[in-house]
């Protein structure tokens, strides 16, 4: 049993410390892009309501490096506080061409989606960049996505980078997003196994269109889901960035912390069950209990500094934050691992923004 234990350590930590330095090493390979033809861009960006930082990150959209491209904000409805600020943005930088859309074509069960469709029909850009409101673009944001392009690629895509946690579970919450879900997701591109995520999705919009349009992205709970499967089914690949971009989180309640967390999981579990059903191996618990249960309690802080430390150092060279709150925040978060992985499969389906998603109106694959 003792033997068994210590293969079991040493395996989760290996790959622990492996993701860190495939995310490392990309890091360091992020080069300028050189491209002797930059296609013109439609950047596309739901709204709904008013976040504490959309003003400033709506507004990044307008500060972008890119000799052509033009701005779609979509909004479902026009009472929709986020439609005033906008107008007041485009009023600002009369020099981007934007428009802001109203409306919403109920062609899936998504919402996300059927915000976005009119934004899409009216696109005009050989490429179309679909990136959410909380999401802060840097002016480099088209040059990096651009960056990972080549003649395999159908989708380019890029996790959060939680940034400016406002308390504790902030900084929790920027633990999930950085260490955990950021962390596997760039690791596992850096292997050939890109999984989109729905924060930022970059695609020929000829492509998308020859393949079904927007609504083929609604047949799962997430677009990201169905955006991943739609390209691997065309045999084509995911990319993601090697640097990604942020997004403000400010303070967070625990109680958000964990629907949030658990919404995700839900269409994690029912994008990919077989890639979600390890997840139970992941964060600090599973090692720690395998190293108490043959060796002294010493022996198990020793791994602890290792595994937060590599995690931390991780943390400190992409910029992301990693003071002593944030390190307390990683612990809790491999804490709720455990128990968000077994809520996962107390049920399916989840309510976001007041629209009930349930499995059995997608497509079950």
């Amino acid at each position: 049993m003792s033997m068994l234990a210590a293969v079991g350590v040493t395996g989760l930590t290996g790959l622990h410390l492996a993701s860190i330095a495939l995310v490392a090493l990309r890091q360091r390979m992020a080069r300028p892009v050189s491209m002797t033809h930059k296609p013109t861009v439609t950047v596309i960006r739901p709204v709904r309501g008013l976040d504490p930082f959309d003003l400033e990150t709506l507004e990044s959209t307008f500060d972008l490096d890119w000799p052509r491209y033009d701005i779609i904000f979509c909004a479902a409805h026009p009472d929709d506080p986020a439609c005033a600020a906008l107008r007041a943005m485009i009023a600002r930088h009369p020099n981007v061409p934007a428009r802001l859309m109203i409306g919403e074509d109920l062609a899936t069960a998504n919402p996300k989606l059927n915000n976005m469709a009119k934004g899409w029909e009216a696109a005009s850009g050989e490429v179309v960049v679909m990136a959410d409101a909380n999401l802060l673009l840097p002016s480099d944001y088209l040059h990096r996505l651009f960056a990972v392009w080549d003649d395999d690629c159908a989708l380019v895509s890029s996790p959060p980078a939680g940034v400016r946690p406002g308390n504790l579970w902030g900084a929790v919450e920027c633990a999930f997003l950085n260490g955990f879900q950021g962390r596997w997701q760039l690791a596992a591109d850096s292997i050939g196994l890109g999984y989109a995520q729905g924060k930022t999705l970059m695609v020929r919009k000829a492509w998308l269109d020859a393949a079904g349009g927007l609504s083929v992205l609604g047949r799962n709970l997430a677009e990201d889901v169905a955006f991943t499967k739609l390209v691997r089914e065309r045999g084509a690949k995911v990319r993601l960035v090697r640097q990604i971009f942020a997004q403000p989180v400010g303070g967070r309640e625990a109680r958000a912390v964990w629907d949030r967390q658990l919404r995700w999981s839900r269409v994690r579990r029912d994008g990919f069950a077989g890639v979600f059903a390890a997840e139970i191996l992941l964060g600090f618990v599973p090692p720690a209990l395998l190293l108490a249960s043959v060796a002294p309690l010493a022996w198990v802080l020793a791994l602890a500094m290792v595994w937060y430390g590599a995690e931390w150092a991780l943390c400190r060279r992409s910029g992301w934050p990693h003071g002593p709150r944030d390190v307390l925040a990683m612990v809790l978060r491999d804490l709720m691992l455990p128990a968000l992985w077994l809520s996962t499969y107390a049920r399916r389906g989840f309510e976001w923004r007041g629209t009930r998603l349930e499995v059995a109106q997608h497509d079950p694959a």
